[in-house]
């Protein structure tokens, strides 16, 4: 497997291109679907106010946000894309966070992260999940994943999620339960051999006589000698 990047990030709102910023981004490195410790989280100053919408779902106020860097200087910007590299990039509704991110590299004239490095969590969700609700915090409970440390939306706290959550839709905690077949046929050996012998005591039949008969009557009219019953000699017509 490739190294990939999980992303997310917070904003001042839902639209880029009518003035709404990043001031949150998060990144979280896999290496063969398993995390590998390596992170990169920034706060953004986004230089605007903070909608109070906007502050509800994350928390994060203008004030916060003062003090620090824009998403221009290099401790953001650069050092984002050196850690991102040329890593597919995983995100939930992918395409919000790519909106965001490609446009503050355009404010640069950087040239934007393209589409197709993008993997959409949210498209493998509908896949698996069709018809319901594929939201992250829907998944998180579908996946049994817990949520008692987000009180809030924060970008890191919901990378690390989105990466509980991309995992389960890669097949998940049943990864670590593949049993090689030298492993399968030592663990077979290894269990114990349960003897089976005859029933001791032949148990009574729980149908009615006229319950039988009307059966019969059923196989000989409507079924005849296409019935299961007679191939397997528990009736006689």
């Amino acid at each position: 497997m490739a190294r990939e990047i999980v992303l997310d990030t917070e904003t001042t709102g839902l639209d880029p291109r009518r003035g709404d910023r990043l001031v949150e981004i998060a990144c979280i490195e896999l290496q063969d679907l398993l995390p590998t410790g390596r992170t990169f989280h920034r706060y953004i100053n986004p230089e605007r106010d903070m909608p109070i919408e906007a502050e509800k779902v994350h928390g994060l106020s203008a004030k916060f946000l003062a003090d620090k860097p824009k998403f221009g200087e290099a401790d953001v910007c650069e050092a984002f894309l050196e850690f991102v590299g040329d890593a597919v990039i995983i995100a939930h509704n992918a395409g919000f966070d790519r909106g965001f991110v490609n446009f503050e590299l355009g404010q640069l004239g950087r040239e934007g992260l393209h589409e197709a490095r993008w993997l959409d969590t949210l498209g493998l969700a509908q896949k698996r999940f069709p018809g319901m609700y594929n939201s992250l915090d829907a998944l998180c409970k579908r996946f049994k994943i817990s949520l008692a440390e987000r009180e809030k939306h924060g970008a890191l706290i919901d990378a690390r999620l989105l990466a509980e959550v991309y995992l389960e839709l890669q097949g998940g905690r049943e990864r670590g339960l593949e049993l090689t077949p030298q492993t399968a046929r030592e663990t077979a050996a290894a269990a114990p051999k349960t003897q089976y012998g005859a029933r001791p005591r032949i148990l009574p039949a729980r149908s009615t006589v006229e319950e039988r008969a009307a059966h019969l009557e059923f196989i000989r009219v409507n079924l005849k000698d296409k019935a299961l019953w007679l191939k397997l000699g528990l009736v006689d017509l």
